[in-house]
């Protein structure tokens, strides 16, 4: 007998993008949601929605109302964290001079910015040092900690550090001391004579390794701020709270998993950031054109890839600065460069994933291919490669690799991981195997340096070691639909209780819809590669639509051939304001032909 919880959705064996659609709800979970529809008075769909991911009744309250008091962890459980608070905090009562070494990307400049504002609040002007990403790399390096000590009397890394000890030994010679506030995995050169406060640390027993460098941060300020009160130190420390715009935003652009305190962290943060307290954040959306209340979409698609256009093809100290600034007038200038740089960086990438595309394609024409992809390019822009790595994994649904070598054959590269395969992990096996010049990062991304004479062998490896997770988290590859839908039920009141179970994100999927037999009335493209499109019901309903990205992929071509015809259209549901004006939008994630697969 054929197991039920394997039924293809509507019937869905491929669709556009090769995928079978599964009901998300697990057959043993259905009278889980029943009950929550009836103790919640919610709409079925909602409760289908909330037990799907776990949710029972008796748990129902505290998920959909996460708050910081309920969530946060008890910062001490962290290992180092009482070393390193308790060194901060002593700076702060003697102002010393502190400096902050951060990274480029997002969750480096939220981190950066999230502890300059904590020190400046005691009248101490941190400096921020954010590495050039060509020239310099990721972390810290000697130079520039040589440098810092030269000027600060403690150094404070963020989002990076971890694996740094020549760097960090070379601070120390030079007389300052050295704080590490990190989240990413062990690798050579760990720097365990420093404190080092990061919950992915092999001996520490917190559970919080699901945290991002901002979510780090924050943990320390609170720790921070018990030891000053209880030192009746003034001024009183600042309202930390009021600080959660840039810990949400890290979280959300780092792609952590939405568990835990980093819900809660996402939730309040929201609210902070649309009180546009941030002049940073506010400039950005402004920048953006958002014209309605920031959600998590608007973080991870709008205001993160403009602060990391600065790290990617600019100015890497851009994205920190703008966070950290209270001068709107300041922040609007640099947010304005900030959008240049990220329209700059739009048209890069498309002509790099071109050619990217097409080695992929030429990797996989026969048979199934190598189980991880890697391109590279002497003419490839190293600022790009992640994201030209965040592609080729969307476009091939395995984990991907993108290079860029320079005249004397050493790559720098970003890589792209699918759930079930630890890209952190098979990267610091790479580096311990000696074909890596270094690398590191987390299951979901890593960064690596390579010598062009080591590229042979380093594919074998990854081959190797990585074949047979890839083809397992592929072999379990599914769309999962979270319930049925049609152009007349989505309304702005569905869509408001939806939102009341998010935060949506890494860990807590925004829940997805199909929608039966609805017809393709027109197909237009807008933006960059975006297709528009008009859904009409079997009853006469009718829905706007988006697809991102489709022009010239499958999903694309399906839903431009079949203008005018029945499809069944999966999606993620929201609403979207236009000239004040606010409706129901699907943001079409698949497609498929009824009957025809």
């Amino acid at each position: 007998m054929t197991d039920p919880t394997l039924r293809n959705f509507l019937d869905v064996r491929q669709s556009a993008k090769g995928l079978a659609w599964r009901q998300r709800l697990e057959p043993h979970q259905e009278n889980a949601a029943l009950a929550m529809a009836q103790s919640l008075a919610i709409p079925d769909i909602v409760a289908r929605v909330l037990a799907a991911r776990g949710v029972t009744a008796k748990t129902a309250e505290q998920y959909l109302n996460p708050t910081i008091r309920d969530l946060l962890p008890d910062p001490a459980t962290l290992t180092d964290m009482e070393a390193a608070a308790g060194r901060i905090a002593e700076a702060i009562k003697n102002r010393e001079k502190i400096a902050i070494f951060g990274d480029y990307d997002v969750d480096g400049a939220a981190s950066s910015a999230l502890l300059k504002r904590f020190l400046a609040h005691f009248g101490i002007e941190a400096e921020i040092y954010i590495p050039d990403r060509v020239f310099e790399g990721y972390g810290p390096n000697p130079d520039a900690m040589r440098e810092l000590a030269g000027r600060a009397r403690l150094i404070v890394t963020v989002d990076c550090g971890t694996n740094s000890k020549p760097s960090i030994d070379a601070a120390l010679e030079a007389g300052a001391d050295v704080v590490v506030l990190d989240h990413h995995q062990l690798g050579d050169g760990y720097a365990n004579h420093v404190p080092v406060v990061n919950p992915n640390r092999d001996d520490d027993l917190s559970g919080q390794g699901h945290l991002c460098a901002a979510g780090v941060v924050f943990l320390t300020l609170v720790r921070i701020a018990k030891i000053l009160r209880q030192n009746n130190h003034t001024p009183p420390p600042p309202d930390l709270l009021a600080l959660l715009d840039l810990v949400a935003l890290a979280t959300v652009c780092d792609v952590v998993p939405l568990t835990g305190v980093n819900r809660a962290f996402v939730a309040r943060g929201l609210i902070v950031a649309r009180a546009q307290g941030n002049s940073g954040l506010a400039a950005l959306a402004r920048a953006a054109r958002i014209g309605e209340p920031l959600a998590p979409f608007h973080l991870g698609y709008a205001i993160g890839p403009r602060i990391n256009a600065g790290g990617r093809i600019g100015d890497a100290a851009l994205g920190s600065r703008l966070l950290a600034s209270d001068n709107p007038a300041e922040a609007d200038e640099i947010a304005a460069r900030l959008d240049v740089l990220n329209s700059e960086r739009q048209a890069m990438e498309q002509a790099m994933l071109a050619e990217a595309m097409a080695q992929a394609d030429a990797e996989l024409a026969s048979g199934d291919g190598p189980a991880m992809l890697i391109a590279e390019s002497e003419d490839w822009h190293p600022g790009i490669v992640g994201l030209l790595a965040s592609r080729l994994k969307d476009n091939t649904r395995r984990p991907a690799f993108a290079i860029a070598f320079n005249k004397n054959g050493i790559g720098t590269g970003s890589g792209r991981s699918i759930a079930g395969v630890d890209l952190g992990r098979l990267v610091t096996g790479a580096v311990e195997a000696g074909l890596l010049v270094k690398g590191g990062g987390h299951a979901m991304a890593a960064g690596i340096t390579v010598k062009r004479k080591h590229l042979g062998d380093l594919r074998a490896y990854f081959e190797q070691k990585a074949a047979a997770a890839v083809l397992e988290a592929r072999r379990g590859e599914a769309l999962k639909i979270d319930s049925a839908l049609s152009a007349d039920g989505a309304t702005l009141d569905l869509i408001e209780t939806l939102e009341n179970a998010g935060p949506y994100g890494a860990g807590n999927p925004q829940p997805i819809f199909a929608l039966p037999h609805h017809k393709v009335t027109d197909v237009r493209m807008v933006g960059t590669g975006h297709l528009r499109i008009a859904l009409s019901s079997p009853t006469g309903g009718r829905l706007q639509a988006i697809a991102f990205r489709a022009e010239n992929t499958d999903l694309g071509r399906v839903l431009s051939e079949n203008r005018g015809s029945p499809l069944h259209v999966a999606g993620t549901l929201g609403a979207n304001t236009w000239k004040g004006r606010t409706t129901p939008q699907l943001r079409i994630v698949d497609a498929a032909v009824p009957g025809s697969v």
